[in-house]
């Protein structure tokens, strides 16, 4: 992982989701890592997916186009 400063691109609790947008981002070549805020016991809470900052508006229209309802 490279030196630079990461954004926050998409956020859920459902982690099924962000390992799926972080699979469509990682298949476009933008690298992205996953955070897990949620609570180890009762699993509420945010699961971030982030990228460098260069690569956010990219990822974003990705995660529109591929994940809009």
């Amino acid at each position: 992982m490279e030196n630079s400063d990461w954004v926050t691109v998409y956020s859920t609790s459902k982690i099924f989701e962000a390992d799926l947008v972080q699979s469509v981002l990682t298949d476009n070549e933008i690298e992205c890592v996953l955070i897990n805020k949620q609570d180890s016991s009762y699993h509420f809470g945010e699961i971030e997916v982030c990228v460098p900052t260069g690569d956010a508006f990219a990822a974003k229209q990705l995660i529109l186009s591929n994940f809009s309802e």
